[in-house]
């Protein structure tokens, strides 16, 4: 969520839903982010927004599909909120209503030119009314601004999430001492799948993102440039996955990500996700990486804990509000 908002009308200005973008509406709606992403200092939509807007989206030559259609590439429960001035685009939401329990969740930005003019306000009450007044909202990087507009629409602060670094340069590790029995080998694309999705769900089942993600959601992400099999681990024990490390190169930053770590349940408590963490980090300082980060509920005491052992600090925060249940 980012805008610097007051409250004076914008003229001609109009919001249009979308369950699916044309290839030329997409470009737009990255090319704002892109531009705003440079005047913020990070992206105002996760990684899980822009891999819906890249990869769920009509054909080229194909037309977009209004809030209750559905064509070819579009994702149930995910929506686009266009705000346009005059034709042109200066703002994008967007909702994802696919948890069965948790409210839905919703990101926006408006254009770093056109703020100050009551859009980000607009797009946050459309994505208010869309979501039938229960709604999850993020704020990336927790600027001022975003929290003055979560004030504004109604809002409380319910969940951090720390974003934190240390350096690789020298890197002064112990050996990993992995458990009795467990061995750690590359992932293999095609025939690794399934069960990595299996460990990913339940090691992650209280974390309605992570967890919930689905083979479509590892195909995207093993689409992508970034990805490299060699940079994600996976732990066995008799033959059976226990957990896991998949790391993340941001090449364009010089920056290097724990992106998931997960330990199965019932195998927790051994070393192994200490073990698999620098197993990781290992990896990514061997490739010149001068730094790593990671990201982490502020909440979770524990794993804080873990990663400061390690070297890491807290970098920046992304704070989510949601509408009072």
């Amino acid at each position: 969520m980012t805008s610097d908002d007051t409250a004076r009308p914008g003229r001609n200005r109009s919001i249009e839903t979308y369950s699916v973008l044309t290839p030329e509406q997409t470009e737009a709606v990255l090319s704002l982010l892109a531009d705003a992403a440079r005047e913020d200092g990070q992206q105002a939509v996760s990684e899980q927004g822009r891999l819906q807007l890249r990869h769920f989206m009509a054909p080229r030559g194909g037309a977009a599909e209004s809030e209750g259609g559905r064509a070819g590439g579009g994702r149930e429960g995910v929506s686009h909120l266009l705000l346009s001035v005059g034709g042109q685009l200066v703002g994008y939401a967007q909702l994802e209503d696919t948890d069965p329990v948790e409210a839905p969740a919703g990101e926006l930005v408006v254009h770093p030119a056109h703020r100050g003019r009551g859009h980000g306000r607009a797009l946050g009450s459309a994505l208010l009314a869309a979501s039938g007044k229960r709604l999850r909202v993020w704020a990336h990087g927790g600027h001022a601004a975003a929290r003055h507009l979560a004030q504004v629409l109604g809002l409380t602060l319910f969940r951090e999430l720390r974003q934190m670094r240390r350096s690789l340069r020298d890197l002064d590790l112990p050996e990993p001492v992995l458990p009795a029995g467990v061995t750690v080998r590359a992932f293999v694309p095609g025939a690794d799948d399934a069960d990595w999705l299996a460990v990913n769900a339940a090691a992650f089942a209280h974390h309605p993102e992570q967890g919930s993600l689905t083979q479509r959601d590892l195909d995207d992400r093993m689409a992508e440039p970034w990805f490299d099999p060699a940079g994600f681990f996976l732990a066995f024990r008799d033959g059976e996955l226990v957990g896991f490390h998949w790391t993340k190169v941001h090449a364009g930053e010089r920056l290097g990500e724990v992106y998931v770590l997960g330990v199965r349940p019932g195998a927790q408590g051994g070393g192994l996700g200490k073990a698999l963490t620098t197993i990781g980090l290992r990896h990514l300082a061997a490739g010149g990486l001068p730094t790593a980060m990671l990201y982490v509920d502020g909440d979770n005491k524990a794993a804080v804990s873990v990663y400061e052992r390690l070297g890491f600090t807290t970098y920046e925060t992304d704070l989510m509000y949601r509408t009072e249940t």
